[in-house]
């Protein structure tokens, strides 16, 4: 019978550190956040701006 390793004992596994996986943390949220910003953003809103409305200067009893 061949003993399986443990997942300690597999070649290319190095245990991370708590730091390392932090900053890998870190990358994955702020992939993630830049990948849902670039689809709101290229989807855009598609609204109409208004045509009506917006600034008027105030005349006489309206400036109180």
């Amino acid at each position: 019978l061949e003993r399986i390793p443990d997942k300690d004992e597999v070649a290319g596994s190095i245990p991370a550190s708590p730091t390392v996986n932090a900053i890998r943390r870190a990358l994955v949220a702020m992939g993630v956040a830049t990948i849902v910003a670039a689809a709101i953003r290229l989807r855009g809103s598609g609204g109409v701006p208004p045509q009506s409305g917006g600034w008027r200067e105030l005349a006489g009893p309206e400036l109180k």
